[in-house]
């Protein structure tokens, strides 16, 4: 008789961190393709979590995300992350237009103790592709941007990283505002939970329909 073994996929603090880390990057280049930050041709195609992926070429980005990734992982691994939130600006006025919002639940227990939790990759995958498919239709949810659609050198961006107030900031990031928006609308996303990290997405974006009452 055949038999059928049976695996479980262990999720360490490193990989946990790995894995998310890795899903802001991706996520970061999507927003900035999505919502027009940067033109479509200086983005290729991947596959990245079973779906097509579009990554950015600009070297200075891509520096930048690498970088960011970097520094994500590491405040992951040590517990210390509580959200990052990539914000989309006008690059005339830097009034804020959106707030694509990343908070981050970490499992204490995992950091303090060093022990590890049991979840499927498939079905970590199938959570990030739900979000990812989110991100790639937000035209569909989200208004047109205040500048010019078609015309990216209208918007810049920035990305905002809340972490224990024991932690000190790397000489390369600085202390900011939280760029907020006055009376926001706001998306939920799906969630994603490596059982060691839960991550929930909330995307806010300006009110136009109460800027026409006014």
């Amino acid at each position: 008789m055949a038999s059928k073994t049976v695996t479980k996929d262990i999720i360490t603090l490193r990989g946990s961190a790995a894995i998310v880390s890795e899903f802001f990057g991706y996520a970061a280049n999507s927003i900035l393709y999505n919502r027009g930050v940067y033109p479509e041709e200086s983005f290729a195609k991947v596959k990245k979590y079973g779906l097509p992926m579009l990554l950015t070429q600009d070297e200075g980005v891509k520096t930048f995300i690498t970088n960011l990734t970097a520094q994500l992982s590491e405040w992951l691994e040590a517990g210390k992350l509580q959200r990052v939130v990539l914000v989309i600006m006008s690059k005339s006025t830097n009034e804020v237009l959106e707030r694509w919002n990343f908070s981050i639940e970490t499992d204490n227990e995992v950091v303090e103790k060093g022990v590890s939790r049991e979840k499927s990759d498939k079905e970590i995958m199938r959570e990030i592709q739900a979000i990812m498919r989110q991100i790639a239709s937000s035209i569909t949810y989200l208004p047109c941007l205040d500048e010019p659609c078609n015309y990216y050198d209208f918007r810049v961006f920035d990305v905002l990283a809340y972490t224990d107030k024991d932690v000190a900031a790397p000489f390369t990031w600085i202390e900011s505002d939280p760029k907020l928006i006055s009376n926001p609308q706001m998306v939920k996303l799906h969630a994603f939970d490596t059982k060691i990290h839960k991550v929930d997405t909330i995307v806010s974006y300006k009110n136009d329909e109460e800027l026409d009452e006014e």
